[in-house]
């Protein structure tokens, strides 16, 4: 049980830093690419590496920060469920390059992102 409530406030604290950041970026950018979501899932990605370089395999923190951090807030932070959503929203409206480019950076980007983090956690911690 306790771990259930872990996963639901990392949870809770992922999909409202989500939402604030994603409507920030979005009310910054007029374009038709969903730069939000870009950005959300580049943080989350990179987020999530450090946090797994921390908490797996240098266990410098608690391993029930697990069920808040991995689970919970970059669970529910990252959102590729939207950015499938917007990727389909981008097609239908015709914008067949914005689409593809969308898709290529947000897999290529955040890919790279997690891996930079874990490198990089790597040689910090």
């Amino acid at each position: 049980m306790k771990y259930l409530l872990f996963v639901a406030l990392g949870g809770a604290c992922g999909a409202v830093s989500r939402y604030l950041l994603a409507n920030w970026m979005h009310s910054l950018w007029e374009g038709p690419l969903p730069v939000g979501t870009l950005l959300v899932n580049l943080l989350g990605s990179f987020g999530i590496g450090v946090v797994y370089v921390l908490l797996v395999e240098k266990q410098l923190i608690h391993p029930d920060w697990r069920a808040v951090l991995m689970v919970g807030f970059f669970g529910a932070f990252t959102t590729f469920a939207t950015f499938s959503l917007e990727t389909i929203r981008l097609l239908e409206e015709g914008h067949l390059a914005h689409a593809l480019g969308y898709t290529l950076g947000s897999v290529v980007l955040c890919v790279l992102a997690a891996g930079a983090a874990i490198h990089l956690s790597r040689l910090l911690a």
